[in-house]
């Protein structure tokens, strides 16, 4: 059955992880103003942000997916369970399909976005929040399709750290706020840079393989020994962060982070698959910490 496959290909796992802004922004924005969750409005534009969010995260799965499987990236993978396309369950032709179909729920769960934030589509703000969602749809889309994908010149940490870590917990928290400053700043680039450890293990497990077939990652840049230096200067420096910010429940993951680390040091390969989910999970975790 084709659903199943699909599904399989929206790499469920990594969807709470791109919640992990929202979920933060919307309830640092709560915390500081506990009238905002007396009013229907307010969790409408959280329903809708989580929605945004899903359908860019998934969007951005099936093109990497598809990307991956035209360069031939895909064709030797064996660290992880093989999807749709690498394992000949669904053809071209229906991933495109399947992508055409999230950019269109982007765009409507987006719209919708807008609208219940500002009340009009034809604000200033309102245009400023279409751009940026026309942003992020294009580096969904182009992280590894098209002449220029930026995930194969070592950009994609980059392009991780500004949508899924900046703009989803800053955008969510201006939505609820219409204010910015410097603390949810802070809190928006302490969030990102464990959101980037994900994507950063994923191409330490496949460095091997993306290097035999061009695909040079940030990664792959650094070697094995510099990625995971790299790993785990992220996840310290996220700490200090939300330490620096007074939001020292966020402690509560250190024992988990520090046995994360110690196996990444002494692991390679498939056995790394397992550290996936164990960083995301923690990840939603923090966010959820830092709200109080």
């Amino acid at each position: 059955m084709k659903l199943g496959v699909y599904i399989k290909s929206f790499r469920l796992r990594t969807l709470p992880l791109s919640m992990s802004g929202i979920i933060l922004g919307t309830g640092w924005a709560f915390h500081e103003n506990t009238t905002l969750t007396t009013q229907s409005n307010s969790w409408l534009i959280f329903l809708f942000a989580i929605l945004t969010t899903l359908s860019l995260q998934i969007l951005s799965n099936l093109c990497n997916e598809l990307g991956d499987s035209l360069k031939g990236t895909d064709t030797g993978q064996n660290a992880r369970e093989a999807y749709g396309l690498q394992a000949g369950k669904i053809t071209i032709t229906q991933m495109k399909r399947m992508i055409y179909s999230f950019v269109v729920a982007s765009i409507v769960f987006g719209t919708a976005l807008i609208y219940t934030s500002f009340g009009t589509l034809f604000c200033n703000q309102s245009l400023v929040f279409f751009c940026l969602g026309a942003l992020a749809i294009i580096g969904a889309i182009t992280y590894t399709l098209g002449k220029h994908n930026y995930g194969y010149i070592g950009l994609g940490d980059l392009g991780v750290f500004l949508f899924f870590g900046l703009l989803s917990t800053m955008g969510s928290y201006y939505l609820q706020t219409m204010t910015i400053n410097a603390d949810i700043l802070l809190a928006a680039i302490a969030i990102a840079l464990p959101i980037v450890g994900v994507l950063n293990l994923n191409n330490i497990r496949d460095m091997p393989n993306d290097v035999q077939h061009g695909k040079r990652t940030f990664a792959s840049w650094l070697g094995p020994k510099g990625a995971r230096i790299y790993h785990t200067l992220l996840l310290v420096c996220c700490l200090l962060i939300f330490t620096y910010l007074e939001r020292y429940f966020v402690l509560i993951s250190l024992p988990v982070l520090t046995w994360h680390i110690w196996y990444i040091f002494r692991h390679e390969g498939a056995k790394l698959d397992i550290q996936m989910p164990v960083l995301m999970f923690t990840t939603i975790v923090i966010a959820i910490l830092a709200i109080f």
